[in-house]
C-alpha cells in the first residue's frame, strides 16, 4: 500500500484569516479582492478552448469508451448525486490503524497467471467513503461488475469484525496495477488510483511521492475547493506487448467528464490522458492536468527545523517551456502565509513539477528516500490554448502534508451547459530534464555577512544560484552576463563566474526587500547577447 498522506483538501483557513496572494510580474492583492493575474504575455495570439465533438470522439470501433462519454455527457444535465456503495457507519468510521490491517491478499488479483499485468484493489471504507465500480473488460469485449470480494482480503488483529460489515455492493476504494519491470521474476507495483481522482505513477527506480489528478476546481478560491471523484473504471485487459489500457468516469457538483488513460511502464512510465468533460455548473477556476506534491523545506529555506536531516520534499521546483520556447524553473518555497503564483502562455510546449535533486547526501533519509520520488511532466496534445499554469503554496509544519498543487487554468471559462476536450502526455521524470540550456541545480541565500562579523542591520539577502553548464557548452567567462529583474526592492552587486571547474556557473547578487512586500525575481545567464541558461523565478518573503 503507498504511504497514506495528509493531502490538504482546501485552502479555506488560510484564506479566510486574510492571507495574502499574489501573481507573478503583476501585482500582490489579497484573497478578499481575489482575482486572476499573470505571469508574462507572451504575445502568442489568442487560441480558443476545443469542446468535446466529432473531431475528438472515439471511433466507432471503441463503442464502450463512447458510451461512458454519453453517459458523462447526460449527468452533466441532472443533478449531481453522490453513492457511498451502501458502507455501514462501521466502515466510514474505521481508525487508521485498523484500516492498515486489512490487507489484500496478492494471489486474488485481477489475471493473476494470466497476464503480465495483475490488479489489486483496496478495500473501502476510513477516509474512502465514496468507493468506484470496477468494471473489466476481456476478449470479448463485454464490460463485466466486479463485485467486491471480502475473501480477497485479509483482516487482521482489530480489522476482523470489519468482514461482516462488507457486502458485494460495497465495491473498491481504489486499485493499483503491476507490471514486471525491473525483472521477470516479480511484477512491479507502478500505478494507484486511490482517492477522489489522484492517482500516482513511478518507473523503475521511483519511491511513491508526487500525485496527479484528473481535475481539480476552484483551487484556492475564497469559498474553498471543489474536489471532483472518479465514480467508474473500465479496465481492459491488455494483449501481449499492449500497455494498461483504463477508461474512467468523473463527477463533482459542477462537473462530469470521461476520461481514458493509457498507461505504458518502464524505467520512466507515462500515460496519454484524454478527457471530455461537460459542464452542469459554471466553473470559476478549472485546473487541468493537476499536480499535488510536499515541500517541507530545502537548501533554499532560511531558517530549518532542528533535524539531522539537510532537505525534506517530494518535488523542489516547477518547470515549464512556453511556446515561443522559453524555460522556467520556479523553486519551490514553503511560504508563511499561502501563495498562489501563475505563468501565462498560450500552447506550452509543457510543463511539470519535479524533484531535480536526486543525491542521497541532499536528504539523509534511508526510509523515505526523498532522492527516488519521481517529477512529473505534461506534453500538452490537445485542449491548452490560452492560459496560465497556476502554483499553489500552502504553509505546512509536516511533511505528512501534500502542501504544493500545481494546474493548467483555460482563459476561456467554462459555463454549464458548455464541454471541453484536453489531451497531453504524463511522464514520470527522474532528476532533471534533459536541456541545451545551462539548469539550474541549486538555490541558496543567506546574511551578507561572514559568521563572527558584526550582524546585518538591513534585510538585505544574499542568493546564490548554481546552473549546471551541459555537454558541448563553449564558456567564455569574460563574455558571461546576468539579466535579472525583481517586482520590488533592489538588485545589488550581480554577478556571474564559472566554478568546479567549469561544470557550474555561479549566479550571485544582494537583494534588499521592500519592506514586507514579497520580490519576484526572475534571472538568466546570457554570453554575448546570447542566452545559455534556462529563466530561475524566485518569490522572496522578508521575515
Amino acid at each position: 500500500m503507498p504511504p497514506t498522506k495528509q493531502i490538504f483538501p482546501r485552502v479555506l483557513a488560510a484564506v479566510s484569516a486574510g492571507a495574502p496572494v499574489f501573481s507573478e510580474r503583476t501585482m500582490i492583492y489579497s484573497v478578499r479582492a481575489f482575482a486572476c493575474a499573470i505571469l508574462m504575455l507572451c504575445g502568442a495570439a489568442v487560441t480558443h478552448a476545443e469542446e468535446v465533438s466529432a473531431n475528438n470522439l472515439p471511433p466507432e470501433s471503441a463503442p464502450i469508451l463512447n458510451s461512458v462519454i454519453e453517459d458523462a455527457r447526460q449527468s452533466a444535465t441532472q443533478a449531481y448525486q453522490t453513492d457511498d456503495h451502501e458502507l455501514s457507519d462501521a466502515l466510514k468510521e474505521m481508525k487508521y490503524q485498523t484500516y492498515r490491517a486489512i490487507r489484500f491478499k496478492a494471489d486474488k488479483s485481477l489475471w493473476r497467471g494470466q497476464n503480465p499485468y495483475e490488479v489489486q484493489f483496496f478495500h473501502p471504507g476510513f477516509l474512502y467513503q465514496q468507493p468506484v465500480t470496477i468494471y473489466t473488460i476481456g476478449a470479448d469485449n463485454q464490460p463485466a461488475r466486479l463485485p467486491f470480494a471480502r475473501d480477497a482480503f485479509r483482516y487482521d488483529g482489530d480489522a476482523a469484525p470489519m468482514a461482516a460489515e462488507t457486502s458485494d455492493e460495497n465495491g473498491y476504494a481504489g486499485f493499483r496495477v503491476h507490471f514486471p519491470i525491473k525483472n521477470q521474476q516479480y511484477k512491479d507495483e507502478f500505478a494507484v488510483f486511490l482517492g477522489a481522482s489522484y492517482f500516482r505513477l513511478i518507473g523503475k527506480e521511483h519511491v511513491y511521492g508526487i500525485s496527479a489528478r484528473g481535475l481539480a476546481i476552484d483551487t484556492g478560491l475564497p469559498e474553498g475547493e471543489e474536489f471532483p471523484h472518479f465514480t467508474k473504471f473500465w479496465l481492459i485487459e491488455p494483449r501481449d506487448g499492449e500497455p494498461m489500457m483504463i477508461y474512467a468516469r468523473l463527477e463533482s457538483p459542477s462537473v462530469s467528464g470521461a476520461y481514458k488513460f493509457v498507461i505504458t511502464p518502464g524505467d520512466e512510465t507515462s500515460v496519454t490522458v484524454q478527457s471530455w468533460l461537460f459542464a452542469r455548473e459554471d466553473v470559476n477556476k478549472l485546473g487541468i492536468a493537476p499536480f499535488t506534491s510536499m515541500f517541507l523545506y530545502g537548501e533554499n529555506t532560511a531558517v530549518v527545523p532542528d533535524d539531522y536531516r539537510p532537505e525534506v520534499h517530494d518535488s523542489d521546483g516547477v518547470a515549464m517551456i512556453t511556446d515561443s520556447g522559453e524555460q522556467i524553473w520556479r523553486v519551490l518555497t514553503n511560504p508563511s502565509q499561502l501563495q498562489i503564483t501563475s505563468m501565462s502562455d498560450s500552447a506550452p510546449q509543457g510543463f511539470g513539477v519535479l524533484q531535480r535533486d536526486t543525491d542521497f547526501g541532499s536528504y539523509l533519509d534511508g526510509e523515505a528516500n526523498y532522492h527516488l520520488r519521481p517529477g512529473l511532466w505534461v506534453t500538452p496534445q490537445a485542449g491548452f490554448a490560452q492560459g496560465r499554469l497556476e502554483v499553489v503554496e500552502i504553509p505546512t509544519k509536516s511533511e505528512t502534508h501534500d502542501n504544493i498543487v500545481a494546474y493548467w487554468v483555460p482563459e476561456e471559462p467554462f459555463l454549464a451547459g458548455e464541454s471541453r476536450y484536453f489531451a497531453y502526455q504524463l511522464e514520470t521524470v527522474t532528476g532533471a530534464r534533459e536541456s541545451e540550456l545551462a539548469t539550474v541545480v541549486r538555490t541558496r541565500q543567506g546574511a551578507t555577512v561572514l559568521p563572527g562579523e558584526k550582524p546585518q542591520q538591513s534585510h538585505t539577502r544574499r542568493f546564490a544560484l548554481d546552473f549546471a553548464v551541459p555537454e558541448g557548452m563553449r564558456i567564455a567567462p569574460d563574455m558571461l552576463n546576468l539579466t535579472i529583474t525583481t517586482s520590488q526592492g533592489q538588485i545589488q552587486q550581480a554577478r556571474v563566474f564559472p566554478i568546479a571547474g567549469g561544470k557550474l556557473l555561479r549566479a550571485t547578487f544582494l537583494l534588499t526587500p521592500q519592506g514586507n512586500l514579497p520580490a519576484d525575481m526572475r534571472l538568466y545567464i546570457h554570453q554575448e547577447n546570447q542566452r545559455v541558461s534556462e529563466v530561475w523565478n524566485y518569490v522572496y518573503h522578508a521575515k
